[in-house]
Formats: structure tokens, C-alpha cells, sequence
């Protein structure tokens, strides 16, 4: 099975979460490569509870737990999960364009809700999740969930795939920080393309990412410019980019790179 990079960035205060950890990714069949980017398999074995927080993307994932599969539309608010003991989680995260052809309808209409794959995708998803988590062989367990997300029938969607290619950029170019920069190459409204597609607007999608930079940069372990940074990222100054941040982070930037052993 290839393995893929992922975002790590994401993880917040990866150095607290590593011990305990060990986190898989992995490319999914050629069949569902236009419409899930990765499959991401998270072990863990923690003697007291861990809660866990993760920085939102802009992406649908779904997650087999708690005995079933469950949709997770685009959130504006702080992803946390507490973990106990011993387990795992198996998840698909998909292209930012790529879960409408198997949801058919308005990804936005699932935004910030956690739903059940049996009343979203194809059918009761209960065997497949336990299948999963009482599972031990990792290529097996992800055979069970494609087989699962193929029932859909997903048909290749060149819209999908327009957006895809637009939020790739959005997340490589820390140029891009305004969403007209964006709709210079969109023949329609982006607003209503994201909103259909991606579940969330252009502006939140790209400040997201710029943020997610900043998480990187402080990961880094550098000292760090965090004026000149946020010049850089777009942000009309320091305490701008650090309202945000904290707000998705939890605390100011040079704070969360000095007290979480990242410096």
C-alpha cells in the first residue's frame, strides 16, 4: 500500500501527541483516487486519557467509530477527540471537490454535522465499522471501507475536480490570500461553487490554510518573524494573525511554539 504525507501540520502540539501515537496514511485504490486524496489509520495506547485536538480543513472525512461510519461535514469549530486506553480509527479524507459525487447533493447542506454513512452514502455502515474496528491488518480494513464507499457509484465530476485543483492551490501558495485571486481562473461564482463542493466559502477555505502555515512555521522549531509572517500570510498585522490563530489554536502563536516545546 503507497503511503502519502498527509497534513501533520494539522495535529496540534504534535510533540505532546506523539508518544502515544502512530498514525498511518495511505493512498486509496486507483477506483476512488479522484475522490478521496488519503486514507489516514490512527493507532494509539495511552495510560490516561488524551484529548486530542486537530485543526478543520477543508475537506469531508469519514470515520469509522463508535460502531459505525460516520460523515463529517466541514466545521468552523475546534475538532477534539479524548482517547482512552487502547484503539484505533479508521478515516478517508477526501478531495476538497471530491465527496459530492458520492453524497449527490450540496456538500453545505452537511456542514458542521457528524452523520451516519447509512443515511448519507450506501446503506447500513455498521458491518463495515465493526469489520474495521475489531480489525488488525490494515490492508484489509481498508479494503472493507472502499468497498463500502464504491457502493456509491461515484461517477467523475469535472467541476469536482476544477475545485479540487483551486484549493490546491489556495493550500501551496502562500501568495494567494484573497479569494479574487482565486475566481481570476473560475468561470462561475466561487461563493456558490464552494458552498456546493467543498461545504464552506472561498475566504474561510484560504485563511484556513494561511493559518495551517503559521502551524507548520511554529513546528518548525525556528524563531520566527510572527510580523513578518503574518505579512506574508496576508494578515493585516500581528494581532491579526494572532485573533485568528488563537481562535482556531487555542493560544497565540509565539505562546503555542514557546510552551508546547516547539522551540
Amino acid at each position: 500500500m503507497p503511503t502519502v504525507p498527509g497534513h501533520p501540520e494539522a495535529i496540534v502540539h504534535p510533540t505532546a501527541a506523539a508518544p502515544g501515537f502512530e498514525v498511518e496514511r495511505v493512498a486509496p485504490r486507483e477506483a476512488l483516487a479522484e475522490f478521496v486524496d488519503y486514507h489516514w489509520l490512527v493507532r494509539w495506547s495511552v495510560p490516561q486519557p488524551h484529548r486530542q485536538q486537530v485543526v478543520s480543513q477543508p475537506r469531508v472525512h469519514v470515520a469509522a467509530e463508535d460502531g459505525q461510519l460516520l460523515v463529517h461535514g466541514i466545521s468552523r469549530s475546534p475538532f477534539y477527540r479524548t482517547l482512552t486506553g487502547n484503539g484505533h480509527v479508521l478515516g478517508a479524507a477526501f478531495h476538497a471537490g471530491g465527496f459530492r459525487p458520492l453524497l449527490r447533493g450540496s456538500v453545505g447542506a452537511i456542514s458542521g454535522t457528524a452523520q451516519p454513512g447509512r443515511d448519507l452514502l450506501a446503506g447500513d455502515d455498521r458491518p463495515v465499522a465493526e469489520r474495521i474496528l475489531t480489525g488488525t491488518d490494515s490492508a484489509e480494513m481498508i479494503d472493507a471501507f472502499e468497498r463500502y464507499l464504491l457502493h456509491t457509484d461515484p461517477v467523475p465530476d469535472p467541476t469536482g475536480r476544477e475545485i479540487t485543483a483551486l484549493v490546491g492551490d489556495a493550500k501551496r501558495r502562500r501568495d494567494i490570500v484573497r479569494a479574487g485571486q482565486l475566481a481570476a481562473h473560475a468561470d462561475c461564482s466561487l461563493q456558490r461553487l464552494f458552498t456546493e463542493y467543498v461545504g464552506i466559502g472561498p475566504k474561510w477555505v484560504i485563511q484556513r490554510f494561511r493559518i495551517l502555515d503559521a502551524a507548520g512555521v511554529a513546528h518548525s522549531g525556528e524563531r520566527i518573524d510572527w510580523s513578518a509572517l503574518a505579512y506574508e500570510l496576508g494578515f493585516s498585522d500581528q494581532a491579526h494573525l494572532t485573533r485568528v490563530f488563537t481562535h482556531v489554536v487555542g493560544t497565540p502563536p509565539a505562546t503555542y511554539q514557546r510552551t508546547h516545546g516547539l522551540l
